[in-house]
């Protein structure tokens, strides 16, 4: 069994390098809630991902065999490397934790327990949100847990040069390092394009309507402001960014939209479009009336002033007054 929340991580070290604890990323060590889908510091090798590069199914157990051997190739290819190397595993027994000490051992390197202390309770809790075929007997959990507490007085003896406890491990630094190297390649920092012109868009919409979006060069319906498109299918949408709001120089998007004055209007009307949840609401027709909406036939869905026919003229305000 793999990737349930009680673990134990063998990190292979080379001679010499710092082992301290603020190398450890803790996307390795698999926290049972989330993990984060980069390793900055550390190569994670685990038999789910290798189960889901051989059945395109991380829970399928019928590939775990396949997926152990493409395991052991891996991390032997490493470790002739001398890379730093993290094996994502159970591991709560002397069984499976021997062949990776003796191929740390084989190849001149220091091998390294790292401990998570989650109660049992706990992780049998966080099974809740799991796909069927990645559910572990709560007999199961009990029992591995029960194997890996009675693992603390043996890892030593088994050849392990350094044991941490998850606990104790500086985390918050590492993570914060991965988001910023995250972050600085997306704003092109790093030497790199990073998103380039999509940065606001993605900081708008999020990162996943990236894919489907695609600026329009030349287009002139936007009064000389850049457009764009996202399209899915038989569905789009059309954007403007607007450079220059209300005359202030604040930036953002506006959706096109139907006119809201008249169905048969041949104008384009655009709604300010602040979040993905706009886009949503503009697609599917469900504006709230006092939206924003310009169309530039028509102007404004609602202007400052009435119109006349429902502002009371002024005989008929007198005649309020009298009898008021």
């Amino acid at each position: 069994m793999n990737a349930h929340p009680v673990l134990t991580l063998s990190q292979v070290l080379p001679p010499r390098q710092d082992r301290h604890s603020e190398l450890i990323h803790p996307s390795a060590l698999r926290h049972p809630v989330s993990t984060p889908p980069r390793h900055a510091l550390t190569l994670a090798r685990s038999a789910s991902t290798r189960r889901s590069n051989r059945e395109d199914d991380a829970g399928d157990q019928g590939a775990t065999g396949d997926a152990v051997a493409a395991l052991g190739l891996l991390l032997e290819a490493r470790m002739r490397r001398r890379l730093f190397t993290v094996v994502d595993a159970t591991n709560v027994t002397a069984a499976t934790r021997g062949p990776l000490v003796a191929a740390a051992k084989r190849h001149g390197m220091l091998p390294m327990a790292v401990v998570l202390s989650t109660p049992g309770t706990v992780c049998i809790e966080r099974q809740g949100p799991r796909p069927a075929n990645r559910t572990v007997p709560e007999e199961v959990v009990v029992k591995q847990h029960q194997a890996m507490v009675a693992s603390h007085r043996t890892l030593k003896a088994e050849g392990f040069a350094e044991i941490v406890f998850s606990d104790s491990l500086c985390r918050l630094l590492p993570f914060l390092q991965c988001l910023s190297g995250a972050r600085q390649a997306e704003l092109g920092l790093d030497g790199g394009d990073g998103l380039g012109d999509l940065n606001l868009v993605a900081r708008t919409f999020g990162k996943e309507i990236l894919p489907l979006w695609r600026w329009k060069p030349g287009s002139n319906i936007a009064g000389g402001d850049r457009v764009a498109q996202i399209r899915l299918g038989q569905q789009y949408l059309t954007l403007a960014l607007r450079t220059d709001i209300d005359g202030e120089g604040d930036i953002g998007f506006d959706v096109a939209v139907p006119c809201p004055h008249d169905d048969e209007c041949t104008g384009r009307a655009w709604a300010p479009a602040y979040s993905i949840t706009s886009l949503y609401r503009a697609l599917n027709g469900d504006l709230d009336d006092d939206e924003d909406i310009v169309c530039t036939v028509h102007g404004p869905n609602h202007a400052d002033d009435q119109d006349d026919e429902d502002t009371p003229g002024l005989e008929e305000r007198d005649l309020e007054a009298v009898h008021g």
